[in-house]
Formats: C-alpha cells, sequence, structure tokens
C-alpha cells in the first residue's frame, strides 16, 4: 500500500482514471491514478495539504476537470476499480510514475507547463513532472 486508502477511495479514484482518460485505455487510465496517488503521496508544491482520495479528486483550484462533467459520476465499474487498486498499491508506469500533473495538448507537449518538465506523452496526454529537489516525495520508492 502506497497511501492509505478505503473502499469508497478505490471507486473514487476509479471513477477519475475513467472520466480523464478512458480514451487511452487501460495504460492512459493507470497513468492517471499515478498522478492522482503522487499527489496525496508529495506534500510539496501545490499539494501541501492533499492526505486523502477526496481531496486529491475534488482539489479546487487545480483540482480535475472531469469532476465537473456528469460521466465522472456514474458507478465504478469493476475493471477500473480492478486498475485503482493496482495504482493505490503502488504500480507506476513511465511517463507518468513521478508526474504531478497532466493534460490533453491540441497539438505537441510543451516542454513545460506551468514551470515544470515534460516527463512524456502517453497517447493523448503529456504528463509533467517535478524536480527532485522541489519535491523528493514523489520519487521514493515504496
Amino acid at each position: 500500500m502506497v497511501i492509505p486508502y478505503n473502499e469508497m477511495d478505490v471507486k473514487l479514484l476509479a471513477r477519475l482514471m475513467r472520466a480523464e482518460a478512458e480514451g487511452d485505455g487501460q495504460l492512459g487510465m493507470l497513468m492517471v491514478g499515478n498522478v492522482g496517488v503522487n499527489r496525496i503521496r508529495a506534500n510539496c508544491l501545490d499539494f501541501k495539504d492533499i492526505d486523502s482520495m477526496r481531496r486529491m479528486v475534488f482539489q479546487s483550484p487545480g483540482g480535475f476537470e472531469a469532476t465537473q462533467k456528469g460521466y465522472f459520476y456514474q458507478r465504478a465499474r469493476e475493471k477500473d476499480i480492478e486498475l485503482a487498486r493496482k495504482a493505490i498499491k503502488g504500480m507506476r508506469l513511465d511517463p507518468a510514475s513521478n508526474s504531478l500533473w497532466f493534460f490533453r495538448p491540441e497539438g505537441d507537449c510543451p516542454a513545460q507547463w506551468y514551470d515544470q518538465w515534460n516527463s512524456g506523452r502517453y497517447k493523448s496526454h503529456c504528463f509533467f513532472t517535478p524536480l527532485e529537489a522541489n519535491c523528493p516525495s514523489v520519487y521514493r520508492t515504496f
């Protein structure tokens, strides 16, 4: 276990992962899960008071756009719940393994986004990672 959680947290993360990245398949959804888990682990930058799944998902400002759309509020599906469990238990995938941000650009990924470095792209999403010196907790192994 990488972060404390209960079954409601797993379902909440599953809904977020689906709503943000279903079009990018299971790996894309897992990468969104990586970002969410990293935000809870971070305790740095924009995520100093994000200590639970609920706070991470509904963070404002700086939260996820999907929470403003009806699709997010549909019941979690079993296959998405299993993906969320993998992210919570520490499955990490590059380029999202240490990322705290992602977005879907119209074209190419910029080298930086809000002063954070592009760590890569997976399908439609670009991922951005803080420097280890600015946020060492997302670089710790489990």
